[in-house]
């Protein structure tokens, strides 16, 4: 898959068995903003041609679900056990918690996202991250965008749609969406509190950069009026956004 100034991807080979049902892993970074340190593997993913054997081969636990879930958990966990093999030269796979979230090997930090044919993984240090939220979405057609808006924006955030186009008020509301998929990827590990889609607002949008703040507490660190910044790109249909918090960062 060719995306934006990408040019041609090589096919990229890796020690695993990889299944039919999964495109060779992409080594990659479609993102504006390079993040020292962090791996991003992707692989598109067709559910119709997964194997009965494929997770014993690819040597992963397997889980009991529809093929469409069983292909997607595959190709994430495929690109995250990659990713942390090419930070941490171990390749391991992150078992599911109780509350199904990924489980990160110590020292290490990551993010698995899938939408309908693509999956992904971005893999940090704990060094250098205190947590990674990455989410893909396919572009959510107009009409189903006006249903989902009041669902997913804040009051100030559905005036902010005043004005534009029903393409351009879909683009929006897919974003919106898309990072505060990111924001909760980010923030549940580090609080273990699960919030909403009006628990965020976002501020600002610019170079596919944009600034969120938090509407509540979440924990002694992470309180009502912080402010995350992510980033975005648009290829294929989909949207990819990623929030990438550093040790650093205040609260």
């Amino acid at each position: 898959m060719a995306l934006p100034g990408q040019g041609k991807l090589a096919a990229m080979t890796t020690p695993y068995y990889l299944p039919a049902c999964c495109t060779a892993l992409n080594d990659h970074w479609p993102l504006p903003v390079a993040v020292p340190g962090v791996r991003l593997l992707s692989t598109r993913f067709d559910p119709s041609q997964l194997q009965a054997d494929d997770f014993n081969r690819c040597a992963i636990e397997p889980i009991k679900a529809v093929a469409k879930r069983q292909a997607e958990y595959l190709a994430g966990r495929l690109c995250a056990r990659e990713a942390l093999r090419r930070v941490t030269g171990q390749g391991h796979v992150p078992a599911s918690g109780a509350d199904r979230a990924p489980q990160w090997p110590a020292g290490t930090c990551g993010s698995i996202s899938h939408s309908t044919g693509w999956a992904g993984a971005v893999v940090g240090l704990s060094r250098q991250w205190q947590s990674l939220g990455l989410d893909i979405e396919q572009l959510i057609p107009a009409e189903r965008a006006q249903r989902l808006a009041g669902e997913i924006l804040t009051a100030a955030e559905l005036e902010r749609l005043q004005g534009l186009s029903e393409s351009a008020q879909a683009q929006l509301i897919t974003l919106t969406f898309s990072l505060k998929e990111s924001l909760f990827k980010a923030l549940y590990p580090l609080t273990l509190k699960r919030f909403y889609f009006h628990d965020a607002e976002l501020l600002t949008v610019d170079a596919q950069q944009g600034q969120l703040r938090l509407l509540l507490d979440l924990s002694p660190e992470w309180q009502a009026g912080a402010l995350l910044n992510g980033q975005f790109t648009e290829f294929e249909g989909y949207l990819l956004s990623l929030i990438s918090i550093e040790q650093s960062a205040k609260k």
